[in-house]
């Protein structure tokens, strides 16, 4: 994850769990080709998984990845902590 765009666009996956195209690159301020790069990385290495209707395409967190469960918990336990952190040091 050497990349600000594609952590960013993990993470907003990470939180909705599916999205189409055009939505995560609103959410992310990325150009649609930027989002298109990282959601092609993110499903080659088989965290996301990619469904066409025609045009419209549509990412989902791969629930049966033991890479993307992985990054699932980390993400969870990472904002419980910063949960954790704002109530206890606010």
């Amino acid at each position: 994850m050497s990349s600000y765009g594609r952590t960013r666009v993990l993470t907003i996956m990470l939180e909705t769990g599916e999205l189409n195209i055009s939505e995560i690159t609103r959410r992310s301020g990325l150009s649609h080709s930027a989002a298109a790069r990282h959601l092609e990385f993110l499903t080659r290495w088989g965290i996301l998984t990619e469904k066409r209707f025609n045009r419209i395409r549509i990412f989902r967190v791969d629930q049966a990845s033991p890479l993307a469960e992985a990054l699932m918990k980390f993400y969870s336990d990472w904002k419980e902590a910063e949960g954790y952190y704002r109530r206890d040091y606010n």
